[in-house]
């Protein structure tokens, strides 16, 4: 008799999290339309010094870079490039290396973690190999793809190009909408702006917002998807390059976060259960898995932005067809990762440098030389 307390706490326990989904769901769409109203309200010299700092393609990927390092979360600040798009604020073509930024920014979730590992030099350097290999992939696509976006629009261009394909004319043109409405949001954010009209404010609450609902629904969906069965996945995930891709991607689709994802898989490393070559395909899918959070945020917003969420994913795919189907490219990877995690173990203090170097002193310092060169 004692199994009806049992099915009714774990019934309570799904309502509490399809609960806290749908609450967070409501928290993404509330942010997201304030703080478009915010971007629409803001005054004529803020916007114009918006768009004069983006349209330097160096410093919109450093600053793309440096959003993100600091909040550590890719899809709250490509959600927020792509409702500046969607608002005029940011054209598509200055907004494209802030998405490369981001891809960059994002991987120090991982890096830190591997600290957690820094007393052990064997752990830690298992550990740190995972991280950075995120690092790596991410650094190298973008030292591909950057110049020639710069020079040729590759992403701008092929992106524009597919979104011919899935929109009408009037949506090319901006001033299309989608036609379906899940849930309207307006009127709480209307509700919300009669009582609060600072742009500057509104525009603030509303990043904290939209940060609060990312996080939210990384972590009660990462323990649904992961929690007490990571033995048990771990057997099954990582069996070939192809599966180990694929089960990323799906997983980072669910959770929103590939810092989240990727931190997951660092302790399956450190115990030397997972190869790091096992691991990095997965690694990979992480990256195109987090994509999904931007056209989550376009199918609330006008598909003027839907051409940001395209570059998003383009350019995690075309870093999937350097890397995946190529085990000596793949390789070149591992080798990097591995050793520059060799050298750290032996040079612990250098994790530190290398965090504040990558993310944050280079970007600062390379924004501030760059911000009278204009191409």
């Amino acid at each position: 008799m004692n199994f009806i307390p049992e099915i009714m706490l774990v019934n309570r326990s799904t309502v509490i999290r399809i609960g806290s989904v749908a609450l967070s769901i409501v928290m993404f769409l509330f942010a997201l339309d304030l703080m478009s109203d915010s971007f629409k309200h803001l005054s004529r010299n803020t916007v114009e010094s918006i768009i004069l700092a983006a349209s330097n393609p160096f410093i919109g990927l450093f600053i793309g870079l440096l959003i993100t390092a600091l909040i550590q979360s890719s899809s709250t600040s490509t959600t927020m490039i792509i409702t500046a798009v969607a608002s005029g604020s940011i054209s598509f073509v200055d907004a494209t290396p802030m998405i490369m930024g981001a891809n960059i920014g994002t991987t120090i979730t991982s890096t830190i973690v591997s600290l957690g590992y820094i007393a052990n030099r064997e752990e830690f350097r298992k550990a740190l190999s995972a991280g950075v290999v995120h690092d790596f992939f991410n650094i190298l696509v973008v030292l591909i793809l950057f110049p020639l976006e710069l020079n040729y629009g590759l992403l701008s261009s092929v992106s524009q190009n597919i979104s011919v394909l899935i929109t009408d004319d009037g949506v090319q043109n901006g001033v299309g909408t989608l036609s379906i409405k899940f849930l309207d949001i307006s009127p709480l954010t209307g509700l919300y702006t009669g009582l609060v009209s600072n742009p500057i404010i509104n525009l603030i609450f509303s990043f904290i917002i939209l940060f609060a609902a990312i996080k939210i629904i990384a972590s009660i969906i990462s323990n649904m998807l992961i929690g007490d069965s990571q033995e048990k996945l771990q057997e099954y995930i990582f069996n070939n390059t192809g599966k180990s891709f694929l089960w990323g991607t799906l997983v980072t689709s669910c959770v929103q976060s590939s810092s989240v994802i990727t931190s997951v898989v660092l302790p399956f490393v450190a115990a030397d259960k997972i190869s790091l070559r096992k691991v990095t395909p997965f690694i990979i899918g992480a990256n195109v898995g987090t994509t999904i959070t931007a056209f989550i945020a376009v199918l609330f917003k006008s598909y003027t932005a839907v051409n940001i969420a395209l570059v998003h994913l383009i350019f995690n795919l075309i870093g999937v067809l350097i890397f995946l189907p190529f085990p000596g490219l793949r390789s070149i990877l591992i080798i990097m990762a591995d050793r520059f995690a060799l050298l750290v173990s032996k040079y612990r203090f250098l994790v530190v440098v290398y965090i504040l170097l990558l993310f944050f002193l280079v970007p600062f310092l390379l924004i501030y030389f760059t911000k009278g060169f204009n191409p």
